[in-house]
């Protein structure tokens, strides 16, 4: 059988977080309720074109899953078991923010086979908290992590933001430092991105542009204090036994997110609710954005979707991707692995080597130090990781 990763969007949140441009927003009980049930019945439909495959990882994200009524969350997991092949020792990931755990949801998840958590903490200052629009203190989410401990999870990734406006390298090493403190599992360290659409762009989006020309501004820490708090996270975490094994990723031994490495190395997933997107056979899909429609979509399949990488009236932005574009994404999704991309790999999918395809891009990078040849191909160096979206931008053909 062949494997399946399987994701499934909650798109709910008590409230917008100012710099968030996922698919979110808040709901009424009513709508969330009317909208697990879809996705039940979505369930019930699409799992029949997969009766093949064994299902290794589950992804509930959102939005804050952990808003849902732990019952709706159950009806969901059940669903999932009943329909699918799900292995018994499949990753099965919840995110949950800090402000909206109890001891009852903990416990119901645990009961639903849910195995590992990830908590948005994002900084241990209040002050940040509040600035981001998170609806938690840095207490609650001490008291929400210790809870889940006390119901028995042992698989629990915290994630935290670094650069954010008026932050310095000291704000930024005392939350690291208040994060060690739990020793959580996994750690995500991402650098804050000044997205279009949100309160944040409209607030720092003229500093952004300037930090990125090289300009002077206030708003935002400088490129050298970005660097600095990149070096010390990298740092710093290596040195309590954390293992980066992709550019914002670090885990101790053995609990590296499997989920997320089969994005990076392409496996195939296939997306659940609202926006959700797949990637089956190298077909990208993906679900509509528009709630309403959601709600109202009669899940049916026709004769003829039987196939992978199907197309239903549901679907939208479906591309096939060609072996150009799945070249491209080999090199610069498994690049941002810290064990790089696998030359075997690439032979076995395309019968030919990086270096018939890539050899100029390979050979420039080579020089710059910006890539280094491994005992099975090639990874960043720690220079390459600074100017990863350059790098990576090299690896387009045509």
């Amino acid at each position: 059988m062949k494997n399946l990763e399987l994701y499934l969007h909650i798109p709910f949140c008590r409230k917008k977080c100012s710099y968030c441009d996922f698919l979110s927003a808040p709901a009424t009980d009513e709508v969330q309720q009317r909208y697990v049930m879809q996705m039940i019945q979505e369930i019930r439909t699409v799992s029949k074109l997969y009766a093949d495959y064994e299902v290794v990882t589950v992804f509930i994200g959102g939005g804050t899953p952990s808003i849902l009524d732990a019952a709706l969350v159950n009806s969901l997991l059940e669903q999932l078991y009943h329909d699918f092949h799900i292995l018994p020792d499949a990753e099965i990931t919840m995110e949950c923010n800090p402000g909206t755990l109890d001891a009852g949801r903990l416990r119901a998840y645990k009961t639903s086979g849910i195995n590992r958590l990830s908590m948005g903490m994002q900084s241990a200052d209040d002050r940040e908290l509040e600035m981001l629009g998170r609806i938690h203190t840095h207490e609650q989410s001490v008291s929400n992590y210790m809870l889940a401990r006390d119901m028995g999870f042992e698989n629990i990734n915290i994630d935290i933001i670094s650069s954010l406006p008026g932050q310095k390298l000291q704000d930024y090493e005392y939350t690291l430092h208040e994060i060690l403190k739990l020793q959580p599992e996994h750690i995500s360290a991402y650098s804050l991105i000044i997205e279009e659409g949100t309160p944040f762009y409209e607030r720092f989006g003229q500093a952004e542009k300037l930090r990125e020309i090289g300009k002077q501004q206030l708003l935002l820490p400088s490129e050298e204090e970005e660097r600095g708090m990149y070096t010390l996270t990298k740092e710093l975490l290596k040195s309590e036994g954390y293992q980066r094994y992709e550019i914002s990723n670090y885990a101790r031994e053995g609990f590296e997110c499997r989920h997320n490495i089969g994005y990076w190395t392409r496996k195939d997933y296939l997306g659940i609710g609202l926006g959700a997107a797949s990637f089956i056979g190298n077909v990208r899909f993906s679900n509509g954005s528009d709630l309403n429609e959601y709600l109202a979509e009669c899940f049916s399949l026709e004769e003829n979707e039987h196939r992978e990488g199907f197309s239903s009236k549901w679907h939208i932005h479906r591309e096939c991707l060609d072996t150009d574009a799945q070249m491209e994404e080999f090199m610069f999704l498994g690049l941002r692995m810290m064990c790089g991309v696998i030359a075997k790999d690439f032979y076995q999918q395309f019968s030919k080597s990086m270096e018939d395809v890539y050899e100029d891009v390979l050979d420039k990078q080579l020089k710059q130090n910006l890539i280094k040849k491994t005992a099975h191909g090639y990874c960043l160096t720690d220079y390459g990781i600074d100017l990863s979206n350059y790098v990576m931008a090299q690896y387009l053909l045509g």
